[in-house]
């Protein structure tokens, strides 16, 4: 019998140490082992793709063929890999190749997937939802539609469960829809908190998605409680619609400085920090290393910020595309009226002025949209209110401050990226935004209310 590290071993079995690329590994191998047959363990121990060439202490190469009694080696002997390697069948595992990631066609195919399903739930709510077998047929596609989509299954699993919730969204719709206008923020709200709960199905079966799945909950959640909300207060509808289209300009702004998160350890050389008055005061004798900050994890926060913001983006584009009209169109009171047009037209001055600071196409590209949105559904209520000849007067009116604008901007230095412009943007998104809260008083009917109460002496 022999011992080894405290162990009783046989005389059937050898206890060996191999030295190498990995470090040294302890084996324990019967006698009648080939050199080859102790190689690949050690492949195996250390996490090598290849068995390495095994030598004596005195760097004699053992034959790969040849047993270790053969070669007189004894239990408690210390081998050094390294050398050639050998190029056998097997050595050598290549990794199976990830599958590429989907690119923009699949966001392209997804969009209209998304579109799609919006088109189904309204025509579904349309028809009468469950009432009628239409509705009954497109609730149950809408729904089979998303519960697929959850699956983390495929190549394109990580863009089919952020379009999942909108098609449970759209079969919650057809299946709330009343056409009372009083119900109109409660079904809008319910839907919202249909697609939060798809969102959060779908990320608690995969982390792929992870960023838009969490804007989904987030804002699918924010709108249950507005409506919610106001459903208990019984606050009229032009008050959730406010609320929204505030809140939706207000985020394009906050959003970026919430979405990149940046590790504090890449901020800080946290090791380096004074502790005490005293060790402030003491200055290092030697000379000070630098912090450096691996490039794979600045493209991860880099990327991650992109996705946040681009969700987001999408997010705000989609509150803004529902509040907008609807406040519009819910205002009816003239005191109303005026403080929903002002803050319509705010919101879009806002959010065209911020989608100036954005560097990601795509979520600026959406910011303008949104900004857009809502100078046409003010624009479709303005020209209602005019004649035939004044409609046609206005538009070419405008047309023609636009490019005068667009003619004084690129003279303005080097457009609208100048620092000129840069400064006075800031200055008038600011503005903007400040209206834009002061006539959500207007618009909510608080002003009104306030007006027509009589005080008694």
């Amino acid at each position: 019998m022999s011992v080894d590290g405290g162990r009783r071993l046989a005389h059937t079995t050898l206890a060996l140490t191999v030295h190498g690329p990995a470090g040294a590994v302890d084996l324990v191998v019967p006698p009648a082992a080939s050199v080859d047959d102790v190689a690949r363990e050690y492949a195996a121990k250390a996490g090598l793709q290849f068995a390495p060439a095994l030598h004596t202490r005195l760097g004699e190469l053992l034959p790969a063929d040849s047993s270790l009694t053969d070669l007189g080696v004894r239990s408690g002997a210390v081998l050094a890999a390294g050398g050639a390697i050998r190029r056998q069948a097997g050595d050598h595992r290549p990794e199976p190749e990830a599958p590429p990631p989907p690119g923009a066609f699949s966001v392209a195919w997804f969009s209209v997937a998304v579109g799609v399903a919006v088109l189904a739930g309204w025509f579904g709510s349309r028809v009468g939802g469950l009432d009628t077998v239409e509705g009954q047929r497109t609730v149950g596609l809408l729904g089979v539609s998303a519960l697929i989509g959850v699956l983390p299954i495929g190549r394109l699993s990580a863009h089919r469960m952020v379009a999942a919730p909108a098609f449970a969204a759209a079969a919650a719709f057809a299946v709330l829809w009343s056409p009372e206008p009083e119900r109109l923020p409660t079904v809008v709200g319910v839907t919202a908190l249909v697609a939060a709960v798809a969102a959060g199905v779908a990320r608690a079966l995969d982390i792929q998605g992870d960023e838009a799945l969490r804007v989904w909950i987030f804002v699918g959640v924010g709108l249950f409680l507005v409506t919610g909300a106001a459903a208990l207060l019984h606050a009229d509808g032009r008050v959730v619609w406010s609320l929204l289209l505030v809140a939706a300009t207000l985020a394009a702004r906050f959003v970026p400085a919430l979405a990149v998160d940046v590790p504090d350890q890449y901020l800080l050389d946290l090791e380096r920090l004074a502790v005490t008055a005293w060790s402030a005061r003491d200055r290092p004798s030697g000379r000070r290393g630098r912090m450096v900050v691996p490039p794979a994890a600045v493209a991860h926060v880099a990327t991650r910020g992109q996705r946040i913001i681009t969700a987001s983006a999408a997010g705000v584009w989609v509150v803004v595309a529902v509040s907008a009209p609807v406040l519009l169109a819910t205002a009816t009171l003239p005191v109303d009226r005026v403080g929903a047009r002002v803050l319509v037209g705010l919101a879009g001055a806002a959010l065209l002025l911020a989608a100036r600071s954005y560097r990601h196409a795509a979520a600026r590209t959406m910011l303008r949209g949104a900004g857009l949105t809502c100078w046409a559904a003010l624009a479709v209520v303005v020209l209602r209110m005019l004649d035939t000849p004044q409609s046609v007067a206005l538009g070419v009116v405008g047309v023609v401050l636009a490019a005068l604008l667009v003619v004084v901007a690129v003279a303005t230095g080097r457009g609208w990226r100048s620092a000129w412009w840069s400064r006075r943007a800031e200055v008038a998104e600011g503005l903007a935004g400040a209206g834009a809260i002061a006539a959500l008083v207007v618009s909510s009917g608080l002003f009104r209310a306030l007006w027509e109460i009589k005080f008694r002496v």
